[in-house]
Order: structure tokens, then sequence, then C-alpha cells
């Protein structure tokens, strides 16, 4: 497979004019934001092009602020998710205020990717090696019916400061994905790592693969995902906070027979800002990434 993979960035998330929103605050030493290593650690593993998902209201901006960083570095696309983004219009919903989620996010994406690809939050860091195994899986190993997921394990990405929610995953011997459960309250206590829930208290594993949305798809996924898609609109008539997920894509692929997706062991590092007070975590270790070497003075 000649083409360079693909990293599709879900970046819808950002607030107009970017006013106290995490995922283009200053986070590293020159007050890089953490999606800018997520762009510098995908150049260096050989990603040929870079996708940002963004709202239709911050296009412009986006643009502005990702061209003259990135530009010369690599190649660039814009995407939009919007209300109506493939959505027919018997299914639109005029009270409706926000789109449905990251898998229709990957459908708005359809038209710009024609090769390998990679998925990945803005906000989250991932690092390195996250990137170089992707890279590796859609030159060598990706097909249409067989994709992958960077699996983190569960005692590296949790926060000091309150609970979070984490995708946590059941894998085969041979390392697939047999399917994963939404876990929403997890946190470490001194008795282990549990998921608390009004009564419902489960212990997980300290090295249970959980996702963080850092998956590896073949394009084949498009049609996969719209395959689904359309059941989903007709099921949510009127429900105007459903969203349509990847997780949930990826285990209808699974248990359906449709697809498997291999987890990779490239989850070594992984912050992100949960809470106001994980900021200071993240500055930290961003600076000592740089003083280690692992990135230079100035990425850009």
């Amino acid at each position: 497979m000649m083409n360079k993979p693909t990293l599709l960035i879900l970046a819808a998330g950002m607030g107009s004019r970017y006013g106290g929103d995490k995922q283009i605050d200053g986070f590293g030493p020159n007050k890089e934001t953490i999606l800018e290593y997520s762009v510098f650690d995908a150049i260096r593993s050989g990603f040929g092009k870079v996708v940002f998902i963004v709202r239709k209201e911050i296009l412009e901006e986006a643009k502005a602020l990702f061209v003259p960083k990135f530009g010369s570095h690599i190649k660039l696309d814009f995407v939009v998710q919007a209300l109506d983004t493939r959505v027919p219009a018997e299914y639109r919903d005029p009270e409706r205020k926000k789109p449905y989620g990251t898998a229709h996010a990957l459908l708005c994406a359809k038209d710009a990717v024609r090769e390998p690809f990679a998925v990945i939050n803005a906000d989250d860091f991932y690092g390195e090696d996250a990137f170089r195994i992707l890279a590796r899986f859609l030159t060598k190993e990706v097909r249409a019916d067989l994709h992958c997921m960077v699996g983190y394990a569960i005692k590296n990405v949790l926060s000091e400061n309150g609970t979070v929610s984490r995708g946590v995953c059941e894998s085969s011997a041979e390392g697939y994905l047999k399917g994963m459960v939404e876990r929403t309250s997890i946190a470490r206590t001194a008795e282990g790592i549990f998921h608390q829930e009004g009564d419902e208290r489960i212990k997980i594993l300290p090295e249970n693969p959980v996702s963080m949305n850092c998956w590896g798809f073949h394009p084949a996924v498009f049609e996969q995902t719209e395959k689904l898609w359309f059941p989903f609109l007709e099921e949510s008539r009127g429900n105007l906070k459903s969203e349509f997920y990847i997780p949930k894509v990826v285990n209808s692929l699974i248990q359906e027979d449709m697809a498997k997706v291999k987890i990779l062991e490239g989850g070594r590092i992984w912050f992100g800002v949960t809470y106001p007070e994980d900021r200071a975590h993240v500055m930290s270790s961003l600076k000592k990434l740089h003083q280690e070497g692992v990135y230079p003075e100035k990425l850009w």
C-alpha cells in the first residue's frame, strides 16, 4: 500500500474565538497546544495529510491558526461537521443544537479521505509511539475487514483530581477487541481501580486496555458506518441529545462479524485535561519531554 496514511483530528468541540478552550490552550514551553504534538508526531511517523473536523462557525479561525503552523510541513484539509451534514431532510430537527457525535464526525470526512487513516481527539496527548505503530499498521496490515485501536492500560489514563469516563475493552487471547463498555465514573482508590456508579462497583485490573479514541481505519469503514447511521437516525427521531459514537460502530462491526479490530500496544504515555487541576501535570510532563530531547526546543 503506497499511500501515506491520513490523520483525522476531531476538533468540532472547539469554542468560537477559542476563549478558554482546552483544545487550543497552550500547554507546551512555547505555548504549544496539545494537538500540535499530535501533528508533529504524525509527521515524523510518516503520515501524509491532516484533516481537521471543525464546526462551520470556527472554520476560518481554525484555518488561520493551523495553516501558518503546519501548512508547509504536511498537507492540510478542513471538514465541517454540521447539524445537516449527511443527515437527510426528513431526519433534521430544527430544535437540535449539537451534531451527532464522533461517528457522525467520521462520516463527515468521507469525501476528504481515500486512504487508510487514524482518528484522534484534539485535546489528548497520545505520545510518539502511538503514531509510529498506527502508521505501521495503516501501511502494512490494514484491510477492509481489519481495523485497529491503540490500547492504553487503565492505570496510565486516570486523573488524580476526580473520576474519568473510559471505554473499557475486552480483548481476545490473540489481541483483538471483543467489545467495549463505556464506564463513566472510574477512579483509583487505596483498594485498586474501580468504576462506581450508584450501587454498581466494578474492579478494573491496572493493565486492562481502554480506548482513548485513538483508532486506525481502512476507508471501507465509511460504508460500514453508513449502514448503521440511517437506522440510528430512525431510532433517534425526537431525541435531541442522541449521539452516534465510534465505539458504537466498532462494537457493531465486531458483533456482526463485519470486521476485526486489532489492539495495538502503542499506548505507553497519555495525558489530558479532564479537570482544571490537571493543567499543571500536563505542562510539567511536556516540559520534561522537551528537556529529555523527545521534542525539539521548538516544534515548528
